[in-house]
């Protein structure tokens, strides 16, 4: 594919994945067919940066083939009852929104719901600490996504200062409880980190500085975070300690390739639901009925957007 490699070594203060992340053998794209190699073999290219970046015309191809495996999936949630909750959570400018975009953008959006909250407010903040969030559960068939989650409290609230050291460890008793509670309820739980180097977060950061399109992505609060880049690893790694359980592990998706950390996430989503495929047929097109009846206003009773592009 003719990728172009970097030979040094990438400054990731997360470490690499630990066996919890491990889902398998990984999978590598090679032209013409899939190609999987050792985990070994696959963390010495990991250092040094052998996988490269996946081609653009393999990934869009594999996209389309995941996102018609979405859809059939999303017809068997529907039709099984089944519910489906999938937490992202991660470094700013991980790639967290992207591979969401990703994965809703053929889906039904009356079956699956993005869920992004902002800060609570004073009676939110009264209330138990997994209320607001509870309140967007799906229901039977149905799928919802949370763009961050309760683990705020693990993370940005615990390096920010914004809750106390009584109400962190409440929260790291409570959460594996709490998350054991919704799967023995018949709820499937994913979570997953998306980890991403500080080298190409910083790239990221610029890139978005560099495009007034994009530059209300980089907030306040991510010109912060980045300065505190270890306290977050640190949180990272305590939040792993606590709440890494059997029933709902942590799934880490390296990040750095946005196409592969996308192609890779969806594909291990797909195969935690065990889904069949319960695709309609296809409907056909009756002929259109007959408007020779229908008596069209007049034009210049209507107003229209002007034709600026002729």
């Amino acid at each position: 594919m003719g990728h172009k490699q970097k030979h040094k070594h990438k400054n990731r203060a997360e470490g690499h994945p630990g066996p919890e992340a491990s889902t398998g053998p990984a999978l590598q794209h090679g032209p013409g067919s899939d190609h999987y190699y050792p985990s070994s073999q696959l963390d010495d290219l990991r250092l040094n940066g052998g996988l490269g970046k996946l081609d653009r015309k393999l990934y869009e191809k594999e996209l389309g083939r995941l996102q018609e495996e979405l859809v059939k999936m999303q017809y068997w949630v529907k039709a099984s009852g089944f519910r489906l909750v999938v937490l992202f959570e991660g470094r700013d400018a991980a790639g967290k929104g992207g591979t969401i975009k990703r994965i809703t953008e053929p889906l039904n959006p009356r079956g699956c719901r993005v869920v992004a909250l902002g800060t609570p407010s004073d009676q939110q903040r009264s209330q138990w600490y997994f209320q607001r969030y509870v309140e967007h559960f799906p229901s039977a068939g149905e799928i919802v996504i949370f763009d961050r989650s309760w683990y705020n409290r693990a993370g940005v609230e615990r390096v920010m200062g914004f809750c106390t050291e009584a109400e962190l460890r409440e929260f790291e008793q409570s959460c594996p409880e709490f998350e054991r509670m919704l799967v023995r309820s018949g709820i499937v739980l994913l979570k997953y980190w998306f980890s991403v180097s500080d080298e190409e977060q910083e790239a990221r950061f610029q890139a978005r500085i560099d495009d007034p399109t994009r530059r209300w992505k980089l907030s306040p609060m991510d010109l912060e975070s980045r300065d505190r880049w270890v306290e977050f690893s640190q949180a990272k790694d305590e939040m792993f300690a606590h709440t890494n359980i059997p029933e709902a592990p942590w799934f880490t998706v390296e990040a750095d390739d946005k196409r592969r950390a996308r192609l890779n996430c969806i594909r291990h989503l797909l195969s935690k639901v065990p889904s069949e495929d319960m695709t309609p047929p296809a409907p056909s097109l009756p002929p259109r009925k007959s408007g020779k009846d229908y008596v069209r206003p007049p034009i210049n009773e209507q107003f229209f957007v002007p034709n600026w592009y002729p």
